[in-house]
């Protein structure tokens, strides 16, 4: 599992200081980057060698609503992990462990430049089957 704490700004919301919904897929975006670079594994890199991760799909299911000036946390966990493929599971929670929204992410390893699924590099995959 991955933790990566949030601060919900002012222009995270919208005009009734509620998180707009698809802040909350920016803060599990940022989480899963954070991850990567806790691992070493710098995305510009991965693009210099024509290696994206694109999100294939989402499910998000909205719990509570958070709110302009709450500190939350991003807990990220790999429930899948195939030859191009990653399903995370991404929970936004407060410091009582209540949680606001959380969604099943999927994302794919695709070369860049063809937009076509490529296999995730081994070093990725020896870190994340570490993280498992």
């Amino acid at each position: 599992m991955f933790h990566w704490p949030i601060s919900v700004y002012y222009e995270d919301t919208d005009a009734g200081g509620v998180v707009y919904h698809a802040n909350y897929l920016k803060f599990f975006e940022r989480a899963r980057t954070e991850w990567l670079k806790a691992m070493g594994i710098g995305q510009t890199e991965l693009l210099a060698e024509d290696i994206a991760f694109v999100v294939s799909h989402a499910d998000i299911n909205f719990r509570r609503p958070a709110r302009f000036e709450q500190e939350l946390e991003v807990v990220s966990e790999i429930t899948m992990l195939k030859k191009a493929t990653l399903k995370f599971h991404q929970r936004l929670l407060d410091t009582d462990g209540q949680c606001y929204c959380e969604a099943e992410i999927t994302v794919a390893c695709v070369q860049l430049s063809r937009m076509k699924p490529h296999a995730i590099p081994p070093f990725i995959v020896q870190e994340f089957q570490s993280a498992r």
